[in-house]
């Protein structure tokens, strides 16, 4: 089946005792065992819950895998990736990265002698520079947050196997609708379920997805042992969130793409930085490698005394953190998303004082237009008058 279908269905045939469309909510923590040495499958909560189960089961089609695992978040989700490495080891990851990631990384899994160098994957070269060793993977976001940095997912993925690496890709910002990272090579696939998958954001959760027998294994023996396991109730409603990912996504993207176009214009932004416009680096690299583009992209204003007052007079559009949700998000990443990261790094990939990220929701994009247009014109006024 095609993929719009597959997702719409997710859960819909997996009770065959009731029949139930609508996957049920098993609250159960504990499960009897029918006599001594013999289980329905299910022991304990921690290890294998129904609910979870179908939407792991879900995740791991989606995305060409083979095992799927569904966590608290998808910084336990990186937590329980990053447990396969230990002291000595060396990750190379992509440049302009996610302040979680970072802060993870720098903060926490330095601490048990994990050491990371951070490059731009789309760049073969880079990666052979900084390859050590010590190197046993390469993390890579593509496109990146916020500056939609696209990296070469099958010509990275062959690079990481020549070298007996791991190539871990988050697929948050494009998910499998557009973008499945395993069938161009890929081992692990990570998401941010909160974001895209979920939709509304109305829940927090994170995905694995791994490729190969003996991977799944040690994944599902760290999913189990760090037990940053997804609820039943969070498992249903990100299931729920999924049925509609295609439609969404189809408006995310068609939104995102209008308002860059539009930004592109106005003569008080300054770049923009969006897959779909063929100016920006690596268009052609996403291009063959997804169907799609994202519902987020980055802009610069050119003054940023605007950037204040346009996060003030927005109506519609909410100055919040998080991306992916319907609602649509304005979020100034240096003080926000991006804060871990000390300020010489930023400025060098280029989230500075002047940028701004938008998460385009499923609003009609006139409105959308109209708001975004009016801070812009309310903040210019206000700066003229100082």
């Amino acid at each position: 089946m095609n993929i719009e279908s597959r997702l719409a269905q997710i859960g819909s045939q997996n009770d065959p005792v009731t029949g139930a469309v609508s996957y049920p909510i098993y609250q159960a923590t504990a499960f009897r065992h029918p006599k001594l040495g013999q289980s329905t499958g299910f022991d304990y909560a921690r290890t294998k819950s129904p609910t979870r189960s179908v939407l792991e089961a879900a995740a791991a089609d989606l995305e060409g895998g083979d095992a799927g695992f569904a966590c608290s978040s998808g910084m336990a989700a990186l937590q329980t990736i990053f447990a396969l490495f230990g002291q000595g080891d060396h990750l190379i990851v992509s440049l302009d990265l996610y302040g979680g990631t970072y802060r993870l990384l720098e903060k926490i899994m330095s601490r048990f002698g994990v050491t990371a160098s951070y490059v731009d994957t789309g760049d073969l070269d880079a990666l052979e520079a900084h390859y050590t060793p010590a190197t046993k993977a390469v993390l890579i976001e593509t496109p990146t947050n916020p500056l939609m940095m696209i990296t070469d997912l099958e010509k990275v993925s062959a690079w990481a196997k020549r070298k007996g690496l791991l190539t871990i890709v988050d697929n948050t910002l494009m998910t499998p609708f557009l973008q499945r990272p395993i069938e161009l090579g890929a081992d692990i696939v990570i998401h941010s379920a909160t974001k895209y998958l979920g939709g509304h954001n109305d829940v927090l959760a994170g995905l694995i997805v791994t490729k190969g027998k003996e991977l799944s294994e040690q994944m599902a023996f760290l999913h189990n042992s760090i037990g940053a396991v997804l609820g039943p109730q969070d498992s249903w409603l990100l299931m729920r969130g999924m049925k509609t990912l295609a439609l969404r996504m189809e408006r995310h993207q068609y939104n995102s793409v209008r308002l860059a176009e539009w930004l592109l214009n106005h003569p008080a932004v300054e770049d923009v930085y969006h897959p779909a416009l063929p100016h920006h680096p690596g268009h052609d690299v996403q291009k063959r490698q997804a169907s799609g583009h994202t519902g987020i992209f980055s802009f610069r204003m050119k003054d940023a005394r605007t950037v204040e007052p346009i996060l003030r007079h927005l109506k519609l559009i909410a100055f919040a953190e998080s991306l992916g949700g319907v609602e649509s998000l304005l979020t100034y990443p240096a003080v926000q998303t991006h804060a871990d990261i000390p300020e010489e790094i930023r400025r060098k990939v280029g989230v500075d004082d002047r940028l701004l990220r938008f998460s385009v929701g499923i609003e009609h994009i006139d409105d959308l237009i109209a708001d975004l247009g009016n801070a812009i014109d309310a903040a210019l006024r206000e700066i003229e008058g100082e």
